[in-house]
Formats: structure tokens, sequence, C-alpha cells
């Protein structure tokens, strides 16, 4: 069952973000840009953006293994800048907006650019190809 394991991590973290980017999506990139605006982001319609894909298209690819380091590391970045400024002042429950699901997130999204998608993975079938 270890070949299980990354992918368990991968479809459950890939899940997670891509939900979090169709919520913000179905939002609307205007409301997305106002709140990134009120965190200080510069040019936050970009930056809105560029979050919805990496969250949406990010976990999408996460849960298939295509190209899981590096869509693990642009997510596990998204995870750190949300943990820094929206969540630590919040101390660390979830229940008052706290960090400890983000930090989770962090991890998992940490754990996978390290270890790398496991061998269920498209990023292992066209390594074999």
């Amino acid at each position: 069952m270890r070949d299980a394991a990354p992918l368990i991590l991968r479809v459950a973290t890939g899940a997670i973000f891509a939900m979090h980017g169709w919520q913000k999506l179905s939002a609307g990139v205007p409301n997305v840009s106002m709140f990134l605006g009120q965190l200080g982001f510069p040019a936050p319609e970009l930056f809105a953006v560029l979050l919805i894909a990496a969250e949406l298209g990010g976990g999408i690819l996460l849960i298939l293994g295509l190209f899981t380091h590096w869509v693990a590391k642009v997510l596990a970045f998204v995870a750190l800048v949300a943990l820094v400024l929206v969540h630590m002042k919040n101390g660390f429950f979830m229940s008052a907006g706290g960090y400890e699901f983000i930090m989770l997130l962090f991890a998992a999204s940490f754990s996978l650019m390290i270890t790398g998608p496991g061998k269920w993975s498209l990023d292992r079938k066209m390594r074999k190809s």
C-alpha cells in the first residue's frame, strides 16, 4: 500500500485547492481582486487571476499527478502567503480563522514537492514513455 500514500495525498490536496480556486472563480475576479487589494497586493487584478489559476488549475494537475514538483511548489507558496498574510494573526484554530488548515495544506504541498507524485501519476507514466 506504500504506492497509495502519494496518490491519496495528491488527490486530497489537489481537490481542496481546486475547490478553493473554483470558489474564487465563482465569486468573480473583481471580488478576489478587492480582497487582495485589501491585503496590500500590487496589481491585485493580475494576482487574482494568478491565484485562481494556481488553485484551480494547480489542484487539477496535482490530482492527475502532472508536473507535480512544480505545481506543488507553486501551491506551497500560495499556502505560505495565505498563512502569513491572512491566517497567522488569528491564532492556530481554524474556527477563529487561524492557520491550522492552511499549515496542513502547506505541509502536504511541500511534501509532494520533495517526495514526488508516486507510482500512480501522469508524471511517472510520461517518464516511462
